[in-house]
């Protein structure tokens, strides 16, 4: 008598490629939206599916909840979450319409006194969130929370009030930097690739680029990273690379690098890819959100780097 149960799937060739290795991992690991992605990113799939998926964090205010990013949990809407999901409709050239006038709308009710963004809103107390992501009752407003929102959103031309004095005071932030770290840095650069005033833009880029030297923010030798320091507040080995500030080579801190010190950051990236296809996070982790819920969307984004410099991924 034949056996009954479930048939077994057919057994693929063995992965190769980096994108064949990492679509293996993000099959067996990954969420829906992370596998709606690679599909779009990496299979010819379309946005609509990744539009879907997104569709069930949403919220009615607008924004975003749902633990769209692991470290906030629970069902209310967050910065945090809302910028998430603006860099996937960006992602998949969905970032216009009405979808966006009702982000911008919840962006506005949820703005510091002075039109930006706090890092979490205390609409978050009482819900499970990250120790090292205070919940307080009158939060100031946040460069690494406005910078790269402002930026998506004028990269987009999306025109909205809200981003009239955002816009000033990301300006205001990047230009006042004397001391920083890393994912500030990268927040700034977020808002000045796309920042409308070009060559006021590209005045501020040069002179964080300068800091981010001086103050030897950016690893530039992956073999000797003992010769870099960690910020204050970094997980032990929690290193930023070349790659990290200028994503594609047209961002405005490519120019913070020479050609070698870029390929070499790259060859670094590539070389850290898992035996199990994915790439691993190099940030604190917090125990009730597992590594694995952030790993697909770090391994996605660095394929995307890889393919914007040109390195063969399969």
């Amino acid at each position: 008598m034949a056996e009954t149960g479930a048939p077994s799937l057919p057994q693929s060739p063995p992965p190769h490629t980096p994108v064949a290795r990492a679509e293996r991992f993000v099959w067996l690991t990954a969420r829906v939206l992370e596998q709606r992605l690679f599909a779009h990113h990496f299979r010819g799939g379309t946005a609509d599916p990744v539009e879907t998926a997104l569709d069930a964090y949403r919220n009615e205010d607008g924004g975003y909840g749902h633990a769209l990013e692991p470290d906030l949990r629970g069902p209310v809407s967050q910065p945090l979450h809302t910028a998430r999901a603006l860099r996937v409709l960006d992602a998949v050239g969905r970032c216009a319409g009405q979808r966006v006038e009702h982000v911008c709308r919840y962006l506005t009710s949820v703005s510091t006194a002075d039109g930006a963004l706090p890092a979490i809103h205390p609409s978050q107390r009482g819900y499970p969130a990250a120790p090292f992501v205070p919940v307080v009752d009158d939060p100031p407003s946040d460069l690494l929370a406005t910078g790269p929102v402002v930026g998506l959103l004028h990269r987009n031309e999306v025109w909205h009030a809200w981003l009239f004095r955002a816009t000033d005071f990301c300006w205001q932030a990047v230009e006042s930097l004397e001391k920083s770290h890393p994912y500030e840095i990268e927040a700034a650069v977020a808002f000045l690739d796309s920042a409308p005033d070009r060559p006021r833009a590209e005045a501020a880029a040069d002179r964080l680029g300068r800091l981010v030297r001086e103050h030897r923010l950016a690893a530039l030798d992956p073999d000797n990273l003992d010769a870099y320091p960690v910020s204050p507040g970094y997980a032990p080995g929690e290193h930023h690379f070349p790659y990290d500030y200028a994503t594609t080579p047209s961002s405005l801190a490519r120019a913070w690098f020479t050609d070698d010190e870029m390929a070499r950051s790259l060859d670094h990236l590539a070389a850290r890819q898992q035996e199990d296809g994915g790439w691993p996070l190099s940030w604190r982790r917090w125990a009730p959100a597992p590594a694995l819920e952030a790993r697909p969307a770090v391994t996605i984004e660095a394929l995307r780097t890889l393919r914007a410099y040109g390195r063969g991924i399969g």
